[in-house]
């Protein structure tokens, strides 16, 4: 049915205004005289689906707001009590499944319920009940007023004189009714981030859409959770669960999807699935994302369906919001940022009702930006960037596949890139490699879809004869799986803080982090000696080299974290009894976290930190009518490129992961290595280092005092009394009594040492008080993607 096709309009002059009613899953009128949403109810206690979500955004990646943002995804139902509606909704957190009416009762009485909305009776006719809804439609139902204030962007509240219910996308279909409401926010600006992104950023005016949905038939039938097939989940406590039996049921979230003959080795679908691309997306990027998002075709054909998952352009007709649409959208910011697939689930099941990505369209001119600073193009035309262009179209496809599968239900796997890009849904970081003297961008993105998710995606999606076990055929694909040695290792474990698996990254390639650091490392150092006038096109000002110097200058910060991560780091899998795999739980080799200590420390040598000088003569203040931002440099000289501050930066994010306090207890903890090795390793380093120049000496002691200074952070606020105990002696013995002994004769020297020592001796002077100094930070690695130590979907 189409969007014109659908609607129902039926205009009753009154005193020269109109009633306008739409007819659908729910049927509702809109009084224009007072802008009023009338709601009819005929079907007290039916549960449905009520979803809220951003129609418009606000803009930027900083505050999170974003065009067609999903918000709350809950079960209620309107309930009569007095003379009032109550929407309710019920606890599906806590649920029995018992025969037994008196043991379901007391497990519903047992936990709380929530009244979400309250609503007088305006009027009753023969079992049908209106109420005004309008309130509740232009209320914050998105938490927005709670967001720029947690941002620190200023105290906003709802100014109902300036919000107004916004009739194109209030509408009503068979299975869905869709309510779209115009919100302005009155507030006083505070920060920054509100103030680039709105005309007048004292009213904030964004549009907030309400889903009102029917649930599913009982039809669908719902599929065990296993920490091994890679999916998200939801989870509930059943309390009518024998007590020989786990109380927490655990299934897998994932689209319906049958077979026409579940018995046949290929078939088709009974309804396959379908996305439809944002029709405003422009070519190139357009036929970027529809061919990504096609890959995971390649996975269901290997699950035995024929053309079961479909990618189309929505049409015309369509709204985006719409539940019979699975939808990606591309979303306009003023800063480069995340991209994500979110869900609307049935939290009773875990059924995907609906699939909605959201990808950053600048995320796109970043990619291309980073090629143009690894290549240098621009030495005898401003049009030599056909290479440039399929970097970042073969970005955009890895991309549109790995939010889509997130769509379909699977959670990242950060251990595929160390078993040949087994995964799209790893972050993958551009695999570029030196050959023959030049640079190699062709194989810098995979270009289909993975092992790894060919067997997640048969998993959760094979469909099973009538005559087939399917708890031990989902049981042999796991073990198939296993034995394929196609690893799964996700978020938490590869994060930053706490991920110690040595096999799970972020953003990087191959099986072994020291190797692949030396490769980014000879990358780097090509692309630094060839960055120069030919970096950007005639008609650019030269200052403008500075943002693309930046992602170069820190390329290897994604791999010092993943080869940090040797360092106390321990080997084990998500074991499962019963499925012949041990834990295998294994701390790393001394040896190995020697190397990965030796890699690093490599990486803050001064030779290598320091930006070559026919770059920095290159690049200049900013231009006339240019400006610093968050992409270029931080520094302490002003408009003036800061090398030093840069090299500062670098080595303080280093030694952030170095001495990560989970990491400290660990070392301290494993026999293989030992806290004093450790600290040996690095100090023996960065204070036997041979200077041959000012600049390398600058470094060089700008090291020493970040080494210091995390020194002294692990010694008065690491978690661990040994740890403690071990920092805070090396300091006063080793640091303080041996090597600032030992500075050299000229006046810097002395004076760093004097330096250094007051600051141990300041710090123990009054340690309850004493806090980290903030340094210069490197400009934002996401979206490319360094989670690193932001708070992060």
């Amino acid at each position: 049915m189409s969007f014109l096709k659908s609607l129902i309009f039926l205009f009753i002059p009154i005193f020269g205004f109109s009633t306008q009613q739409n007819k659908g899953f729910f049927d509702f009128k809109w009084q224009e005289k007072d802008d009023r949403i009338i709601l009819i109810i005929d079907q007290l206690g039916e549960e449905f689906l009520y979803v809220n979500a951003l129609a418009t955004g606000i803009g930027s990646n900083d505050l999170g707001l974003d065009r067609g943002q999903l918000g709350g995804r809950r079960i209620v139902k309107f309930e009569k009590v007095g003379d009032k509606i109550l929407l309710i909704q019920p606890n599906y957190n806590f649920r029995g499944t018992s025969n037994n009416q008196a043991e379901a009762n007391s497990i519903e009485e047992a936990f709380a319920k929530s009244v979400i909305g309250g609503f007088p009776i305006l009027n009753a006719d023969n079992g049908h009940y209106r109420i005004d809804i309008t309130n509740f439609l232009l209320r914050d139902a998105h938490g927005i007023a709670n967001t720029l204030s947690r941002k620190n962007q200023g105290h906003y509240t709802v100014d109902q004189s300036k919000s107004a219910i916004y009739l194109p996308n209030t509408i009503s279909f068979p299975d869905n009714t869709e309510f779209e409401a115009m919100i302005t926010f009155k507030g006083e600006a505070k920060g920054a981030e509100i103030r680039s992104v709105t005309p007048d950023a004292g009213f904030v005016t964004v549009n907030m859409h309400h889903s009102f949905i029917r649930l599913p038939d009982n039809n669908y039938k719902p599929r065990v959770f296993h920490t091994s097939a890679g999916y998200f989940g939801i989870a509930y406590s059943d309390y009518s669960t024998p007590i020989y039996e786990d109380i927490n049921k655990r299934l897998i979230t994932r689209h319906r999807l049958e077979k026409k003959d579940p018995t046949a080795r290929m078939s088709e679908a009974v309804e396959p699935i379908v996305y439809y691309l944002d029709p405003g997306c422009p070519e190139p990027v357009k036929s970027a994302l529809l061919e990504g998002a096609k890959w995971w075709n390649q996975a269901f054909e290997a699950a035995g369906y024929i053309n079961a998952f479909q990618v189309k352009v929505l049409p015309e007709s369509a709204h985006p919001l719409d539940i019979r649409y699975n939808v990606i959208q591309w979303v306009h910011r003023s800063t480069r940022g995340w991209s994500y697939g979110s869900t609307i689930t049935d939290p009773r099941t875990g059924e995907i009702i609906k699939g909605h990505v959201s990808l950053g369209s600048l995320r796109v001119r970043q990619d291309f930006m980073i090629a143009q600073g690894i290549l240098s193009p621009f030495a005898n035309s401003n049009y030599n960037h056909d290479e440039l262009m399929e970097l970042a179209l073969a970005r955009l496809r890895q991309l549109s596949a790995h939010e889509i599968g997130h769509t379909i239900g699977l959670a990242h796997n950060f251990a595929a890139s160390a078993d040949h890009r087994a995964s799209v849904m790893d972050y993958p970081h551009p695999l570029i490699n030196i050959l023959n003297g030049k640079a190699d961008i062709s194989k810098a993105y995979d270009d289909k879809i993975g092992e790894w998710d060919k067997r997640a995606v048969l998993y959760g999606y094979q469909d099973f004869g009538p005559q087939t076990d399917e708890e031990a055929a989902l049981a042999q694909i796991v073990k198939e799986t296993l034995r394929s040695n196609t690893g799964f290792i996700s978020d938490k474990d590869a994060r930053a803080r706490g991920g110690l698996h040595p096999s799970a990254h972020l953003w990087d390639n191959g099986s072994n982090a020291v190797d692949e650091l030396e490769r980014i490392n000879e990358v780097r150092a090509y692309s630094l000696k060839n960055f120069g006038a030919k970096t950007i096109p005639d008609g650019r000002p030269y200052s403008e080299l500075e943002n693309i110097l930046v992602p170069l200058y820190y390329m290897n910060r994604y791999q010092v974290e993943a080869v940090s991560k040797l360092i106390g780091g321990t080997a084990y899998s998500y074991a499962v009894k019963g499925y012949n795999e041990p834990p295998n739980i294994h701390p790393i080799e001394g040896k190995t976290q020697e190397l990965a200590v030796d890699a690093l420390l490599k990486t803050i040598e001064p030779n290598y930190l320091q930006i070559p000088q026919h770059i920095k003569a290159l690049i200049p203040p900013p231009a006339y009518g240019y400006n610093k931002d968050r992409e270029s440099f931080a520094g302490n000289t002003g408009f003036l490129l800061d090398p030093l501050a840069a090299a500062a930066s670098a080595t303080n994010n280093l030694f952030r992961f170095m001495f990560q306090e989970e990491r400290l207890a660990r070392i301290n903890q494993q026999k293989e290595y030992n806290l004093k090795a450790y600290y040996d390793q690095i100090s023996q380093k960065i204070f036997n280092t041979k200077v041959k120049t000012n600049t390398e000496r600058q470094i060089n002691q700008l090291v020493q005092a970040s080494f210091v200074l995390h020194l002294i952070q692990a010694g008065i606020h690491n978690p661990d009394i040994l740890v403690r105990a071990i920092s805070k002696y090396y300091l006063q013995e080793e640091i303080k009594g041996k090597h600032l002994t030992k500075s050299g004769d000229s006046f810097e020297e002395k004076a760093h040492a004097v330096a250094l020592i007051e600051m141990i001796t300041n710090a123990y002077a009054n340690p309850e008080n004493w806090t980290i100094p903030q340094v210069q930070e490197m400009p934002p690695g996401s979206p490319i993607g360094c989670e690193g130590f932001h708070d992060y979907h």
